[in-house]
């Protein structure tokens, strides 16, 4: 609704001004001086009583008493407003420049809408999948969703074999157990991610060392890697599996990481939780490891509520993943266990859920992939905004928008993060890297060289709302409150 339809001069009359608010719909107008200035708000309330006191709808105006309206500047946050409007009892604001002309008005229902960071995104064919598990009483664990699921989404990404599980971490978990992992072992990990990727170390006894990532792509660093194998090797105490992780949904640079590892016979576990629907110089990222781990999180750019996938090329692995994920039940006709297992296993309502996402997943990328191109040429002119590479050998899914700031920008990270929370917009640091982590701070680190590069994005990193479900409008309110303070 525009400034202009909500705005009467004092010389209109009771009969016009309810006219007028009939029109908008909106319960409020705008009193305004002959040279433009905001006199005060006007209500079907402040109507009625002079209509009483007069007693004629040809009451104009300029009769009304002279009240201070409740106003807001332009430099505002949707806090700030919010708490005006329900300090005040009031619905709607105007915003008034320095001359005290209305700029704009805003109203309860619009300002306390907030962005998230990444929400689900459903499709058209979920539901089908669920109803048609509840209408054959597949509802627990297993079932005919679980096991297309699992065919489906290898096609998709290429895989000879996956196992549908409740989350990625089992899966993480699980691909270690294939690999032996056992007390007293190391295992290389990135150290620029989730607690996720590292935490099924320490299931097996294990002991994390966090491996830097590298500037080109903010992925594991084949130069840190490198010195930390040549080292592994010389104290001969070679890590059992790496652990790469694919960061923010984009690829890490993997032919070198492969030729690294080859050389020294050590497996490779490419944690793709967060890079579903991205690839690597064409192949599907997740697909590069002895096992590769995919998240259905609620927050991933596909969702099964709460999930995860492992997929691999070596058959015995999903079947050794299979029967971990099932308690490691022998087949007897009674139930016996030569061996501790998991319930790690995908329930059949859940992975219904998942094949009707997979349908939509190409969408979803390209739909993320939108929210990040706008973003950056919306901020172009931020001269201090730097965002996440992309190389020439990587096609980012953009699971999240990520970007660092200068040293000298006019606001820090962490600031920014705050400022756009109180405009109801959720924005994140970057990952705390691992190294850094009170529970790994004894865990060796081998940064790239010179410096960690971690740490630095770390600290000047900022993650914004990404989901494939934005608005423009929604895009806009970012770029706008991050323009607000250049």
């Amino acid at each position: 609704m525009s400034i202009a339809v909500l705005s009467l001069g004092e010389s209109a009359t009771v009969k016009e001004a309810l006219a007028r608010l009939n029109e908008s719909g909106k319960g409020i107008l705008l009193l305004i001086a002959g040279d433009g200035r905001f006199l005060r708000t006007v209500t079907d309330g402040d109507l009625r009583r002079l209509l009483l006191a007069s007693g004629s709808l040809d009451e104009t105006l300029s009769n009304l008493p002279r009240i201070s309206s409740v106003t807001i500047p332009p430099r505002y946050t949707r806090q700030e407003a919010l708490g005006l409007m329900q300090k005040h009892g009031i619905n709607h604001l105007p915003v008034v420049d320095e001359a005290n002309r209305v700029v704009d008005v805003l109203e309860r229902s619009r300002i306390g809408e907030q962005i998230l960071l990444s929400t689900p995104h459903m499709g058209d064919s979920e539901l089908d999948f669920i109803a048609e598990a509840f209408e054959t009483n597949w509802i627990a664990p297993l079932g005919p969703n679980v096991d297309a699921f699992e065919r489906e989404l290898a096609e998709k990404v290429g895989a000879s074999h996956a196992v549908a599980l409740s989350s990625g971490t089992a899966a993480i978990h699980l691909a270690l157990i294939m690999l032996g992992v056992a007390p007293g072992d190391v295992v290389f990990c990135s150290t620029l991610t989730f607690a996720a990727s590292a935490n099924p170390i320490v299931y097996q006894g294990a002991e994390p060392v966090f491996i830097d990532s590298e500037p080109e792509s903010w992925n594991m660093s084949p130069e840190a890697l490198e010195r930390a194998l040549f080292e592994a090797y010389n104290a001969g105490r070679l890590p059992k599996a790496v652990i790469v992780v694919n960061l923010y949904g984009q690829s890490a640079d993997m032919d070198p990481i492969i030729a690294l590892c080859q050389r020294y016979g050590v497996p490779i576990v490419e944690d793709a939780a967060e890079s579903l629907g991205a690839s690597y110089k064409d192949k599907p990222s997740g697909t590069f490891g002895a096992m590769g781990i995919y998240s259905f999180n609620g927050n991933k750019i596909i969702t099964t509520s709460g999930g995860g996938m492992l997929v691999t090329e070596n058959e015995d692995f999903a079947k050794r993943a299979r029967f971990y994920a099932t308690q490691a039940r022998d087949p007897a006709p009674h139930y016996q266990h030569s061996t501790i297992g998991y319930n790690y296993r995908m329930s059949n309502i859940l992975a219904g859920v998942g094949r009707g996402q997979l349908r939509v997943l190409d969408e979803r990328v390209n739909a993320r992939r939108r929210v990040f191109n706008t973003y950056r040429s919306l901020l172009a002119d931020l001269q201090w905004l730097h965002w996440m590479p992309e190389p020439s050998w990587s096609r980012s899914n953009h699971w999240l928008s990520v970007a660092t700031l200068d040293d000298d920008s006019p606001i820090k990270a962490k600031d920014l993060i705050t400022l756009l929370s109180a405009d109801f917009i959720e924005a994140r640091p970057v990952w705390k890297p691992m190294h850094l982590q009170p529970v790994f701070a004894e865990c060796q680190y081998y940064p790239h060289h010179p410096a960690s590069v971690s740490d630095s994005l770390f600290e000047r990193g900022i993650c914004l709302p990404s989901g494939s479900n934005m608005t423009d409008e929604s895009i806009d309110r970012v770029v706008s409150a991050i323009k607000s303070v250049a």
